[in-house]
């Protein structure tokens, strides 16, 4: 089963993405702030995150490039949630390695669409990373 981790410091919009994410098949936790979110993600291990842009202690910027500058969490999925749209904002968070971006108020189709897509994306490397650790674990069998 999969796992989402939701972070964001703002409680209606957790509880709405809870909602909007209500059947989809997976295990759902939440974070409050950027702190949080580091530490949630090393003891809930989720394939994807929502991440929020703005909160407190980190920004989603900050806690993107955290995770995907760590070999542990480097294969996490993320897909930012913000009311930031500007074009700075966008290449901020592309620079800092998030996966999708989505903009605030969030439109439950699309993101359902895309948690959906980035699931099967995880999937998919998740089974390669499997593959390749066997061909290497045969190759130094031999």
């Amino acid at each position: 089963m999969h796992r989402i981790l939701i972070a964001d410091d703002n409680d209606a919009n957790r509880e709405l993405l809870e909602a909007y994410l209500v059947n989809v098949d997976c295990e759902i936790e939440t974070s409050i702030d950027g702190q949080d979110t580091l530490d949630k993600v090393a003891s809930f291990n989720p394939d994807l995150v929502l991440l929020d842009v703005m909160m407190p202690r980190l920004s989603g910027f900050e806690v993107c490039e955290k995770l995907k500058g760590s070999p542990e969490t480097s294969r996490v999925m993320i897909l930012m949630v913000t009311a930031l749209n500007e074009l700075g904002d966008i290449e901020r968070a592309v620079s800092a390695g998030t996966d999708d971006f989505l903009s605030k108020p969030v439109n439950q189709v699309e993101l359902l669409k895309r948690v959906e897509n980035m699931l099967k994306l995880k999937g998919t490397a998740d089974e390669l990373e499997r593959l390749r650790q066997y061909i290497q674990d045969m190759e130094e069998s031999n």
